[in-house]
């Protein structure tokens, strides 16, 4: 048999071509599209400088991070426990499932979050990795480079990395703290144009721990109605709400405007780590049908989430009617959103009676936005210098309002166990005072 394969030995004369080959350098580069990935909010804090482990006597408190599980305060449901160790002992949930997500999982999102006035079916649910990667999607799906989308500012800062990493323009839309973080609706028209191709709302919102009303919700379905875009709605903390307040998913408002939403396990159940969101398709007038199939044909790129994870969806969203399971998922809601609703109240409670800060009350979720009064707290410049030297001195870390694209404001975490804000509190009152 011929070898086809030539090689070179020591007897072999090296002729000018493989002098020149041997010559040539490695010239290897980080490719174009990742040079566009960059999260603004990894911009600021990494230059946040962490204070030495001898420079303070006091433990650090982290109050920066929307991971509700960080303390170890809150736990998932048992269910969910359960449901995951007897889903992996039946060895059945080990391989590949469909790349939009299992068709169990997905009916039982359909059934979940579908209502008369905003029906679903299986083959309006997209399973995702997180809701982060349902975001993604989203975008992926719905527009192209050079186009627009409407983002909420302050906002999660995600929204702004992928669409700068996909070429779409971003156009910031206020949310005024003086009405509790509604949005100027009028400023929001002023954005619109032809190639305005989605607009994107986040209720319950990250960082501003608001949630908007049944009306106010419903003038936004008036401005897409009006110039005919479809929306895509960040719905991640859903039920997370306390008060008298109330949550309305966007879908079941309308029946003209398409809305895309996004969500997923991680805040409501406690396990952000799972990496489980999904994309629900709310189209009664098929206006995205050419979308339902792209985010089919994107969901091939990635192959959505553990097949063991999405095992446990129909435990969590479709229990049994009267079971022992239900009955345990909704004392689990019940504790965990009183937990949340009374570290809100102890956190108003606290830091409206604190110098130099003014907070707007929160409605749901796990976030709180506070003003710095520079004119108070005259040592300070901004909410980056507050920030740093709150951490230098006191060791209590939160997150400038620059990373959420609100200058003058810091965002606080309040998930954290009651003695831990009380801490925390204590610090940050010292602090404000000191620096009057």
């Amino acid at each position: 048999m011929t070898n086809t394969c030539s090689s070179l030995d020591n007897s072999t004369p090296l002729d000018e071509s493989v002098v020149v080959i041997n010559k040539r350098q490695w010239n290897v580069q980080a490719s174009e599209f990742s040079k566009l990935c960059s999260n603004p909010i990894r911009e600021i804090v990494d230059n946040i400088k962490k204070p030495a482990a001898s420079a303070s006597t006091k433990k650090l408190i982290p109050l920066s991070l929307g991971d509700p599980t960080v303390f170890g305060n809150l736990h998932c449901p048992d269910v969910l426990v359960d449901a995951i160790v007897r889903n992996t002992r039946s060895m059945q949930h080990n391989g590949y499932i469909h790349s939009a997500g299992s068709e169990v999982a997905r009916a039982a999102i359909a059934e979940h979050f579908g209502r008369p006035e905003a029906p679903l079916t299986t083959d309006d649910v997209i399973i995702t990795s997180g809701c982060s990667g349902a975001i993604e999607m989203a975008l992926q799906g719905l527009l192209n480079p050079g186009d627009n989308i409407l983002l909420p500012n302050p906002g999660f800062p995600l929204y702004r990395a992928l669409c700068a990493a996909y070429k779409i323009e971003c156009r910031l839309y206020t949310l005024k703290p003086e009405t509790n973080w509604e949005v100027d609706l009028k400023h929001m028209q002023t954005l619109i144009d032809d190639r305005t191709k989605a607009i994107l709302v986040n209720n319950p919102s990250n960082p501003c721990g608001s949630v908007f009303s049944k009306s106010h919700s419903e003038e936004i379905l008036e401005v897409a109605e009006l110039n005919k875009i479809p929306i895509i709605t960040d719905e991640i903390y859903g039920d997370m709400v306390f008060g008298n307040n109330a949550f309305y998913p966007m879908a079941s408002l309308t029946t003209t405007v398409p809305v895309v939403t996004v969500g997923g396990l991680a805040k409501q159940f406690l396990i952000p780590g799972w990496r489980v969101g999904w994309i629900t398709v709310h189209d009664r007038n098929n206006v995205l049908a050419d979308v339902r199939t792209a985010y089919f044909k994107l969901s091939q790129n990635i192959l959505g989430a553990s097949s063991l994870a999405q095992s446990a969806i129909p435990a969590l969203l479709t229990p049994v009617p009267g079971s022992i399971e239900e009955q345990s998922l909704t004392g689990f809601k019940k504790r965990f959103f009183a937990t949340l609703e009374d570290n809100a109240k102890f956190t108003i409670d606290v830091l409206s009676k604190i110098p130099g800060l003014e907070v707007v009350v929160p409605q749901g979720a796990m976030y709180a936005m506070a003003k710095i009064r520079t004119d108070i707290l005259t040592t300070i410049k901004d909410d980056l210098d507050f920030t740093q030297k709150l951490l230098d001195e006191e060791s209590v870390f939160v997150l400038p309002g620059q990373c959420f694209g609100m200058t003058g404001y810091f965002r606080i975490v309040f998930s954290a166990p009651h003695d831990v804000l009380a801490d925390a509190y204590i610090r940050l009152e010292d602090f404000c005072r000191r620096h009057q």
